[in-house]
């Protein structure tokens, strides 16, 4: 619960400058309710199955009422609007929304180029429900692997301390540096996509995939990253935490590599998967710059249980529980 507060602080801080609790806990029982079991789902002809289950209204209950509350936030930003900074004053703060608005004013008279306040709220919506608990649980599963993995968390320590120490604390600036914190994350990533199955897709066209019979247009399609990530026909030693595989390659997440799709790929690739890298590495490089870890109760690495949950995202069964002190 700790870092997906951490999750949601950071993400507050850059849409709003400020923490909406509401909206925040609103989004965190948009993410439950979706991942849950749906009956409706495997009677697509008989709709009326969702709603005498509660599901379709569930969810719709919810989604207004995040409407209205970002929709208040979008009103009160308009009323007070931020004038530019004057010369010798320095740059006003802004957030997401502020810059949003921006361009929505910039739009003018081309409707076709403005952002409506739908538009925003979508924008919005996203970043909270694909970047919020899935940063939070890669850093608690990238926690879990390095404590599994000793040798790779003294690596990743001593990169993330000679990186920082000259100036004493961790600066998102010098990310790009760590090269082999960013190996820990994407390797993470690979077993443990924060997206287990992507959303679902529909064929535009019929099709036949591998050998696979007949697929008709209009089918629903849902892949799986956790499957392909984990593929022995595209990964050795798949089931393996292995960093220095992609020392050598030019295999990432960007949605190009078809069997790398943490985030997805093509004009469908999560937009928050950047955003989302960014919090991921920033919070790992601090836990591991001030804090040396260990399990509680004088557990063993091996006994460390990595059973993941069902749901829309991947969590670990058990909460994680790690004991820190300051490192020296």
């Amino acid at each position: 619960m700790a870092v997906l507060s951490l999750s949601y602080g950071i993400i507050s801080r850059a849409a709003f400058l400020q923490r909406p609790r509401e909206f925040i806990l609103l989004t965190e029982q948009v993410v439950k309710t979706s991942g849950g079991f749906n009956i409706g789902e495997f009677f697509p002809s008989a709709p009326w199955i969702q709603i005498v289950a509660g599901f379709k209204p569930e969810l719709e209950r919810l989604f207004i009422r995040n409407d209205q509350i970002l929709q208040d936030i979008i009103n009160e930003h308009k009323d007070h609007a931020k004038p530019k900074g004057k010369e010798g004053q320095g740059e006003v703060a802004e957030d997401m929304v502020d810059v949003l608005l921006k361009f929505q004013d910039m739009g003018g008279e081309n409707q076709d180029a403005s952002l409506t306040d739908d538009n925003i709220k979508a924008v919005i919506e996203k970043m909270f429900a694909s970047g919020g608990e899935t940063s939070a649980n890669s850093i608690n599963w990238t926690m879990a692997e390095l404590m599994r993995n000793p040798r790779v968390m003294k690596k990743a320590q001593a990169e993330v301390r000679e990186v920082f120490n000259m100036k004493g604390r961790v600066d998102e600036t010098c990310i790009n540096q760590m090269k082999y914190l960013k190996a820990v994350a994407k390797e993470t990533m690979r077993l443990h996509p924060p997206v287990p199955l992507l959303f679902p897709r529909e064929c535009g066209e019929a099709c036949e995939i591998d050998g696979y019979h007949h697929i008709p247009v209009k089918s629903k399609v849902i892949v799986s990253a956790w499957a392909i990530g984990r593929d022995p026909k595209y990964w050795s030693e798949a089931e393996r935490l292995y960093l220095e595989r992609f020392f050598a390659s030019s295999i990432d997440y960007k949605g190009t590599s078809f069997e790398f799709i943490s985030f997805g790929a093509g004009r469908r690739i999560c937009p928050g998967g950047s955003f989302g890298l960014v919090n991921v590495e920033v919070a790992l490089a601090f836990l591991l710059y001030h804090f040396d870890w260990k399990l509680p109760n004088r557990m063993k690495t091996e006994d460390l249980d990595m059973t993941e949950q069902f749901g829309l995202t991947v969590k670990r069964k058990k909460d994680l529980y790690l004991i820190p002190s300051l490192a020296t």
